[in-house]
């Protein structure tokens, strides 16, 4: 596996891999169909809003380095695209169904915990439980000598850490903390941070409870 996509192309790879399982009638999809699945604001982290010329731009690099192609079987006179990212006879990555579903749902949300993969994928393939999904990621690891996931260091706080796709160019925003002192000083922060907010949203319902005592006492006075 030589292939390193920009966030852009990562998200209309993956929107290709999911539109062709969860709407199959729609698939090959046309420029403006991928635009609006790229931009789609659900089932997306982040949110993106790319123009149709944006996403053409990354349609016709993504045609140069041979993982998309327009569909020639395709009607009528606007271009329908086909991914020729994976499970085709143009490409050498064969994947399962679940491996596949893992891999479609890292490009398009980014590092995600075993969990919420299981929740993510459900459009996408079965899995009986998070263990299944823990089994298809150790094989991802190592997949005919090439690894496909990376396991990101666990965030303070959180009891399972993530994984993501090493398709992408912007793995070095998600190594592991430096240092265990730098990690700890975060950690703190983040604490004192989440404290503070805490307080101030306790702050405002009781500051709306007590708008709504004093209408209510109001109204029963006026009765």
């Amino acid at each position: 596996m030589a292939v390193t996509l920009s966030s852009q192309q990562c998200r209309v790879i993956g929107v290709m891999l999911e539109k062709e399982i969860t709407t199959p009638e729609q698939y090959p999809l046309s420029l403006n169909a991928l635009t609006n699945g790229c931009n789609q604001k659900s089932n997306r982290e982040p949110v993106m809003s790319l123009s149709e010329t944006d996403v053409q731009n990354e349609v016709d690099q993504l045609i140069q380095l041979n993982l998309l192609m327009v569909d020639q079987m395709a009607s009528g006179r606007v271009n329908k695209y086909v991914h020729r990212f994976c499970n085709t006879q143009f490409s050498d990555l064969q994947f399962t169904v679940q491996q596949k579903a893992i891999i479609c749902v890292l490009l398009l949300r980014g590092p995600q915990t075993p969990g919420e993969l299981r929740t993510r994928t459900n459009r996408l393939a079965d899995f009986v439980d998070v263990n299944e999904v823990e089994a298809t990621i150790q094989q991802l690891l190592d997949l005919n000598d090439h690894q496909f996931v990376k396991k990101l260091a666990r965030e303070p706080g959180k009891r399972e850490s993530r994984y993501i796709h090493l398709f992408g160019d912007n793995n070095e925003d998600f190594d592991e903390p430096h240092s265990a002192i730098s990690s700890a000083g975060n950690s703190a922060m983040e604490n004192q941070t989440d404290v503070v907010s805490r307080i101030e949203s306790l702050e405002r319902q009781v500051s709306d409870l007590t708008e709504q005592v004093e209408s209510l006492s109001q109204l029963l006075e006026n009765k």
